[in-house]
């Protein structure tokens, strides 16, 4: 006998246990998503008007990724009953873009060693990286060029007249250092974003067109009085050559200081794609006052970076976004990482800074594996001085009971029931009619042992094929016998415990 036929007898459409990744998991997007909860949904959550920073410490498994779909959901039904006060959703969980920008930047020998080139990895350029990604998506927004889900974050093009100039000024510094789109090219985009908020700037260039235009005059009179006055050569292209650099001076002055800055940002902006040409051509479309004690990402501090992020969060605020989410998953993913834990703490510890963590009007949610939650008790003082955990809402142990994971199985056995073909009417298939022979006590000790929503669908998958593979279409058995039930379970056991998970 197959699974389907064994499923539908329950009254059940579809294997309710056949997927393992929530973001791959059509039960779960579907329906379970807005059901299913664990216990610390509440306090990982939060208030998205008021948002704070919760970490979560979970096994493999466990859920973390769920959860943060279900925060993401969560946030989207929020910003659409919220159209005036939305909270703006930055996803930091695809490290490898990022890694791999940094790595590209450090010497040969420090970045084929991912432990030498992670101890490298600071505090700004976790900023550095989140700014990109929540610049980048509202440029994209502005310009109507996203192609991600809305999720109740559009902008509208009215929006733009309530930005002041200062504002559209801070917003086009912004892109010029972090916008990292590469649907089109650099300038095209920059100055599409500058015609598309209004932002104009008649006379930047006048020192550049000015000065062209009084050199070719110099050149012209230079050869005339040679032509005509019997001067030598020599002496005419050389007094031709330094009245010209004099009225080229300011442009070149300009020239050299925006290159130097653009160098600057190159160099310390070490996630980013910018090449210094482009950087210079861009700095070179503001004034000089426009840039005057303005703040770039040019220098190894955060300081630079907390103003950027406050000038994000001002453009933000008044496009009608006063808070800001920021979440954070996957770490153990990143082919530098691999799952290590050495490395992954190399990565993870410096963003964990009370300073960053506590910003007013950012809320970050961290999904981090178990393994570093033992490696923060073993830090020093100075660590947790810097982090202030005792300051967040942090879940020790993303962990399961067995009456949880029975719920769980149980919510995703009605998702997948079948609407009018259920053998027992008026009742919904749970774990337990899969069964025989085994006592409700003696599922929920299993399921207990099983720790987490991973383990739970694969041993039960496990046991439906088990079963299946022992009866005939001619002969089938709706249940699955307590023999059955305890070798594969034992099994499964043996199998977590090589594995080490």
């Amino acid at each position: 006998m197959n699974i389907q036929q064994f499923l539908q007898h329950h009254g059940i459409a579809r294997n309710p246990f056949a997927e393992e990744d929530a973001q791959t998991d059509p039960v779960f997007k579907e329906h379970c998503i807005d059901s299913a909860y664990h216990p610390v949904w509440d306090k990982v959550y939060g208030d998205p008007a008021e948002p704070g920073t919760s970490i979560v410490f979970g096994m493999k498994g466990a859920g973390k990724t769920a959860m943060r779909l279900q925060i993401e959901r969560h946030l989207q039904t929020y910003n659409r009953t919220h159209p005036d006060r939305r909270t703006y959703i930055i996803r930091y969980f695809d490290f490898n873009p990022f890694l791999d920008q940094f790595c590209s930047r450090l010497p040969h020998r420090v970045a084929r060693n991912p432990e030498k080139a992670l101890q490298q990895w600071q505090l700004w350029d976790h900023m550095d990286a989140i700014l990109c990604l929540g610049v980048t998506d509202l440029v994209d927004r502005i310009l109507g060029s996203t192609t991600t889900f809305d999720g109740g974050m559009a902008i509208a093009p009215q929006a733009f007249t309530a930005l002041d100039a200062s504002q559209k000024r801070d917003l086009l510094l912004l892109a010029l250092a972090y916008d990292q789109s590469t649907q089109d090219t650099v300038g095209g985009r920059w100055h599409a974003l500058r015609r598309r908020l209004g932002y104009r700037q008649w006379f930047v260039q006048a020192d550049k067109w000015l000065g062209i235009l009084l050199v070719f005059g110099i050149a012209v009179l230079g050869a005339w009085l040679w032509w005509h006055e019997d001067l030598s050569a020599t002496f005419a292209i050389w007094t031709s050559g330094i009245l010209g650099l004099i009225v080229l001076s300011p442009f070149l002055w300009r020239w050299v200081r925006c290159q130097w800055m653009a160098w600057q940002v190159h160099r310390m902006m070490r996630v980013g794609k910018r090449d210094i040409s482009s950087l210079r051509k861009l700095l070179l479309n503001l004034a000089p006052r426009s840039l005057a004690s303005q703040p770039l990402p040019r220098f190894e501090r955060t300081d630079d970076r907390y103003a950027l992020l406050a000038k994000f969060q001002g453009i933000l605020r008044t496009l009608g976004f006063p808070a800001i989410i920021v979440l954070i998953d996957r770490v153990d993913e990143p082919h530098v990482t691999a799952g290590r834990n050495e490395r992954m703490r190399l990565l993870v510890w410096p963003l964990l800074d009370n300073k960053l963590l506590k910003h007013p009007g950012v809320g970050f949610k961290l999904l981090l594996p178990q393994e570093l939650y033992r490696d923060i008790e073993r830090e020093s003082g100075e660590f947790h001085e810097r982090a202030r955990l005792d300051k967040q809402n942090v879940i020790a142990a993303f962990a399961w009971t067995g009456e949880a994971l029975y719920d769980l199985a149980r919510a995703r056995m009605q998702a997948c029931a079948l609407p009018d073909r259920s053998p027992e009417p008026h009742r919904s298939p749970e774990p337990r009619d899969l069964f025989s022979g085994v006592s409700f006590e003696r599922l929920i000790a299993a399921f207990q042992g099983l720790r987490v929503p991973r383990h739970l669908f694969r041993f039960l998958y496990r046991a439906m094929v088990e079963h299946c593979n022992k009866h005939t279409d001619a002969q089938p058995q709706w249940q699955i016998d307590s023999a059955t039930f305890e070798s594969t379970l034992a099994l499964y056991y043996r199998d977590m415990e090589s594995t080490g998970v």
